[in-house]
């Protein structure tokens, strides 16, 4: 792990469905400037901000994340943060999230709390957590897709009531045909998202490794899995449909059945920032309740 490098310009990526959080937007783009910060603003965010107000005038609306910024602030829920995650893509430019959704397992900084932000921005109090990213291989993507996930690859079945078989391969190893609803391939990062929900281990996220977690299995004998991450994943999926569902971090796509799919480490990580006097055990005791009576 190492340390945020005090940043002179941050680049904003948010979501446009956060009306009840305009005041503390606008409070946190002043909060920035003020403190001698530039600010450049994914341009549909920009937009939205102005259209309720927000003074960005002394911001300026990007499409590309400039190569000039020293963070990238993500601003929502889980979802913007990997959408976020994506925008950043193989820069290396680190990614911190302010959580303005529900869970946030990735986003640990708040807009109430500007104070801790500002500490890591200016002060070397942010640390920063190398999270392996996987690549998808598939003839069946469209090619202007961003090929990799933060979280998960997953396939699934159509929306119907019958289950798909999921022929999986390790390295070239067959491991076993899943019969279920569909099969998750998740990072450490993802393993408390969607294959947690489908009861996947609960990895650290700093880890190099894999979950293969089956959706509704329709056998009991058929459970999660972790492999090495270096290794490669094959799936070929055979459904009474003609096609299946392949998710990258939630963004799905129609491919047909009995395509194969490989999966594997990309080559690049994702630099997520964490505030310095926080840990994945005190987050995850917060995030699911475990410290309750």
């Amino acid at each position: 792990m190492q340390t945020l490098t005090p940043v002179s310009k941050v680049a904003l990526s948010g979501n446009t469905f956060q009306d009840s959080c305009i005041p503390g937007l606008a409070a946190l783009i002043v909060t920035l400037l003020d403190a001698g910060i530039g600010v450049d603003i994914r341009a549909p965010f920009a937009g939205y901000l102005r259209s309720h107000g927000v003074d960005i005038s002394r911001c300026a609306a990007v499409e590309a994340l400039p190569h000039t910024a020293g963070a990238v602030i993500s601003i929502g829920g889980d979802g913007t943060f990997l959408h976020s995650a994506e925008w950043a893509a193989d820069s290396g430019i680190p990614v911190m999230g302010i959580n303005t959704g529900h869970l946030g397992f990735l986003a640990c900084y708040s807009l109430n709390d500007t104070a801790r932000l500002l500490d890591a921005l200016l002060r070397r109090r942010g640390v920063v957590e190398q999270r392996m990213l996987l690549r998808t291989q598939c003839p069946a993507l469209p090619a202007d897709v961003w090929p990799y996930a933060l979280n998960e690859v997953a396939l699934l079945k159509e929306e119907t009531a019958s289950m798909i078989e999921v022929c999986a391969h390790v390295d070239g190893n067959f491991l076993a045909d899943y019969r279920a609803d569909g099969l998750i391939v998740a990072t450490p990062t993802g393993s408390t998202a969607y294959s947690l929900s489908a009861g996947g281990p609960i990895l650290q996220p700093t880890l190099s490794c894999m979950a293969l977690s089956p959706v509704a299995p329709h056998s009991l004998t058929v459970r999660p899995l972790v492999v090495e991450g270096g290794s490669e994943v094959t799936l070929v999926a055979r459904s009474r449909t003609p096609n299946c569902l392949l998710s990258l971090d939630g963004r799905s796509f129609h491919i047909p059945s009995g395509t194969e799919i490989r999966i594997r480490r990309a080559s690049f990580c994702t630099a997520v920032v964490c505030h310095h006097d926080e840990n994945f055990i005190s987050i995850l005791r917060d995030k699911l309740l475990w410290d309750r009576h």
